[in-house]
């Protein structure tokens, strides 16, 4: 997978991890007992089940888990989950710099340098005080999957190896099947679908065809195909307009290969995906790990597994002191982009999932 340059991960202390046993869940399932973790992506064509998390830099981790079973996501637990107030988070990018940045992609844009970029930020609080021992992103799961649930909704807790992930994703990275693969790139947001622009769809279609082009690279020759085009659906506070896009793996193709032929995710790199990224490094100002890398789980045994892209995305970060919670948020700049509609977006993005993330909902006792 293409890398970026990233700070490594230091191990936490024992005393922030001591109760945290390693676990995953994904789609009503639950593994424990972990057995082995591996960069190794061929790690996923051999056996047993896997939870993986790939950091959009490149960071590859892959545990596999002995016991699998199904256990729903518990009703969350009044006390067990203290979260940033809403107010307590920084953005990477203010106001005035996304804004700038947007701007700064549409001269790229006129350049004729790139069709579409994904402009991010990550947003960052510190957990509360005393808490950092203690806190549990399966405590955050079971928030998220009340007030926002999600289609592939997962956590990933291995704290003795950095990573500490709740997702809350919509959206499909990938889905194999045996020899069948699918995509199900997100590229327009509105709060309905009557505020869905010409420009969404028309950035979707971009993405189509960057992930069409991705996954040709690794498909049998004219398997690759748009069975969904720019359908809208609709989520916790939103809409999206969602594609698909399918094709069958050539022969002695597998996870390693897909994972080469298409990370970063297109939908939140922009096309040319090589023009894009290089973008997205002279704009951004923070690493942005999980969000916007993949999420999710592999069965090797049966050769099945579904990836999410890594938004509605926390992860923890216990490599400064007391503590940090982030989630990232970002939208896709075209030349029909208006900056200031743009940063919108990103509010839009984050606004819901940061009130779930402070537990205030829990403490009035009702949704958001």
């Amino acid at each position: 997978m293409p890398a970026r340059t990233a700070p490594a991960r230091p191990r936490p202390t024992l005393a922030s991890v001591h109760d945290l046993a390693p676990l995953a869940r994904f789609g009503g399932l639950l593994a424990t007992d972990l057995r082995d973790v591996t960069s190794d992506p061929e790690a996923l064509e051999s056996s047993g089940f896997w939870a993986v998390a790939a950091d959009f830099e490149g960071r590859l981790t892959c545990a596999r888990f002995g016991d699998v079973r199904p256990d729903p996501v518990p009703a969350p637990v009044p006390g067990r989950w203290r979260g940033p107030a809403v107010g307590d988070w920084t953005s990477s990018l203010d106001r005035d710099a996304y804004v700038a940045g947007v701007r700064r992609i549409r001269e790229h844009i006129a350049a004729g340098e790139v069709y579409q970029a994904n402009l991010c930020r990550v947003l960052s609080a510190p957990l509360p005080a005393g808490t950092a021992a203690t806190a549990d992103v399966d405590a955050l799961t079971a928030l998220l999957a009340r007030g926002n649930p999600a289609p592939y909704a997962g956590t990933i807790r291995l704290p003795a190896h950095g990573v500490e992930i709740a997702t809350a994703s919509p959206e499909l990275y990938l889905r194999r099947d045996g020899r069948t693969v699918e995509s199900g790139p997100i590229k327009g947001t509105g709060r309905t679908a009557q505020d869905l622009l010409e420009k969404d769809h028309a950035e979707n279609v971009m993405i189509v065809d960057l992930v069409r082009n991705d996954l040709g690279r690794v498909c049998a020759t004219g398997t690759v195909s748009v069975p969904r085009l720019c359908a809208v659906e609709p989520h916790p506070g939103l809409v999206h307009l969602v594609s698909t896009v399918r094709g069958e793996l050539a022969p002695a193709q597998g996870w390693p290969g897909l994972l080469a032929a298409t990370f970063p995710p297109g939908s939140v790199t922009g096309a040319p995906k090589s023009s894009a990224l290089r973008i997205i490094e002279a704009l951004e100002t923070a690493p942005r790990g999980p969000y916007c890398g993949g999420v999710g789980w592999v069965d090797a045994d049966r050769r099945t597994g579904e990836l999410a892209v890594g938004i509605r995305t926390f992860w923890i970060d216990r490599r400064e002191r007391g503590g940090v919670l982030r989630f990232g948020t970002g939208a896709g700049i075209t030349w029909g982009s208006d900056p200031e509609g743009e940063w919108r977006e990103t509010e839009l993005k984050a606004a819901r999932l940061l009130a779930v993330a402070s537990g205030a909902h829990e403490a009035s006792g009702r949704t958001i």
